[in-house]
């Protein structure tokens, strides 16, 4: 896909799908990529889950060398002003929106306030900008409350974010479908 196929476009897949790969693909011609990394990964995270520290090894090691990165998770709350900065001359990849959301959900209970905000950024933006995300909306009802929490508030706020769009992808076991925009 040519680079200036788009402006702002949300890649959504379930767990393992592509869609990150997917995201950077879009991004590979920009050259110089500004990386908007949303995982938590403190010390005591690696140490009590190795494999979540194995999952973002390899996030990081497929960047290029060229692209910069900004872990947000320390304050998820800046992301809408990290993109809000951007200027026109950028490339911005947010990877992911789950991992935005729960960090949100420990820091405040007005999600539809941080999303609407994240929206706002969105169609504001003057840079190029690739968001991911889980599709939430493919999987089973959480059985606990904390899940259904987490799993109403990643939908909302995908919702938001797609209408912030112009494209919309849906990536699944690798394959890419635009849904909104795109080639």
């Amino acid at each position: 896909m040519p680079s200036s196929a788009f402006a702002r476009v949300l890649v959504l897949g379930g767990i393992r799908s592509g869609k990150s790969e997917f995201a950077e693909s879009l991004v590979a011609a920009a050259g110089t990529v500004h990386y908007l990394a949303t995982a938590r990964r403190t010390e005591a995270d690696v140490a009590a889950d190795p494999g979540w520290a194995a999952r973002i090894e390899k996030h990081r090691a497929r960047r290029s060398r060229g692209w910069t990165t900004t872990e947000v998770v320390g304050d998820p709350l800046a992301l809408p002003d990290l993109i809000g900065a951007a200027n026109s001359a950028d490339t911005l990849l947010v990877d992911d929106l789950g991992n935005w959301v729960a960090g949100v959900l420990e820091v405040t209970t007005d999600l539809d306030e941080q999303a609407a905000r994240l929206a706002a950024a969105v169609r504001a933006c003057r840079a190029r900008l690739v968001l991911v995300g889980p599709e939430v909306g493919l999987s089973v009802v959480p059985a606990t409350e904390s899940g259904r929490v987490f799993a109403d508030a990643l939908g909302a706020t995908n919702r938001a974010i797609a209408d912030a769009c112009d494209a919309l992808v849906l990536v699944i076991a690798g394959n890419a479908m635009w849904l909104k925009g795109g080639p």
